[in-house]
């Protein structure tokens, strides 16, 4: 009877998985509008700020399309400590299969984030901040151990103000601004199509070297994807934090890695080995940068091209500055 039980547990278990890997994908301005309200409430009662709530919720469970947050409810990754008396989902995240809290419903989730900070005494500190100061209260997170990337509280006030969430902390509603920031994971997983509407495989040979012993692009040591490979199990074999691994690859942990993908295990540079590069069609400056070893945002801005346009095929891109008699070009 008990193994009947477990297996009818299972069934619905992957049943909700299936189900919510199904759904539509939620965009930042529909996370906002379902459930500002509920940050509101939650700052009303616990004095957590509705705009702090709003961008964890956001950037934890990547605007509401994390498995973890459709299939267990959970918006803001809160493991079960030893506390936790409710349901459980399992996942791989810091370590394998850690428990984390399994809600009913989104507003139980929000409902705990909050009392969960205004209960542990690592956060007391927090409370005695203005409501209005996001800035603090983000880096207030980061230095009271709420995530492990430095970049933390960075990434908050970068949500806040990209969307204009301070302004539920007076009640009132967001208006989100035009975003010129490059979605990079949507580039990337983009498909580019010729005239026939036919898919066009995008490969840029890199140059590798081979450096005591490891492969190497401009001097940073990477790896191949094989099958089975995660951003995760990569960063393990090289004893990295997965933070560090995504942070290398300008990624983020819900991307998708496919076989024979370039991942990086030191941090790219800020210019390559060749000057330039001509652009050709169906490359992406995620592309370029990944083959080439170098930080995305160094090609934005050694070209003066706006994150997120669109490259034209010809197009010719400085891959590096150049110096003369002291004169940067």
């Amino acid at each position: 009877m008990k193994k009947f039980a477990l297996l009818l547990s299972l069934i619905a278990l992957v049943s909700s998985y299936s189900f919510a890997q199904d759904e539509p994908r939620l965009t930042a301005e529909q996370y906002i509008a379902q459930f500002k309200e509920a940050a509101i409430a939650d700052m009303k009662k616990t004095g957590v700020p509705a705009s702090i709530t709003m961008a964890q919720g956001m950037f934890e469970s990547d605007y509401g399309n994390s498995s973890l947050a459709k299939v267990a409810k959970n918006h803001f990754g809160v493991k079960c400590h030893k506390d936790w008396g409710g349901d459980t989902y399992y996942m791989d995240d810091d370590a394998p299969n850690e428990c984390f809290r399994k809600y009913s419903s989104v507003e139980e989730s929000y409902d705990d984030h909050s009392n969960f900070l205004r209960t542990r005494d690592r956060y007391k500190f927090l409370f005695d901040l203005q409501i209005e100061d996001y800035k603090g209260w983000a880096k207030g997170l980061k230095q009271a151990g709420y995530a492990t990337n430095p970049a933390y509280a960075d990434k908050l006030i970068e949500i806040i103000e990209r969307y204009n969430l301070q302004v539920l902390d007076q009640g009132g509603t967001p208006l989100p601004i035009a975003n010129n920031k490059e979605e990079k994971h949507k580039e990337k997983k983009k498909e580019v199509v010729n005239e026939d509407n036919k898919p066009i495989k995008v490969k840029i040979t890199p140059r590798v070297k081979v450096l005591n012993g490891l492969a190497t692009i401009n001097n940073i040591p990477f790896v191949y994807v094989e099958k089975s490979d995660s951003y995760l199990k990569i960063a393990k074999q090289y004893n990295l934090e997965l933070w560090q691994i995504l942070e290398y690859n300008e990624a983020e942990k819900n991307d998708i890695l496919h076989i024979g993908d370039i991942v990086f295990v030191k941090s790219k540079k800020g210019r390559a080995e060749v000057e330039t590069y001509t652009v050709r069609e169906g490359e992406t400056m995620y592309d370029i940068a990944q083959a080439y070893g170098v930080r995305q945002k160094k090609l934005y801005q050694m070209n003066n091209i706006v994150p997120g346009t669109a490259l034209t095929p010809g197009q010719e891109l400085k891959m590096r500055k150049i110096v003369i008699c002291g004169i940067v070009f």
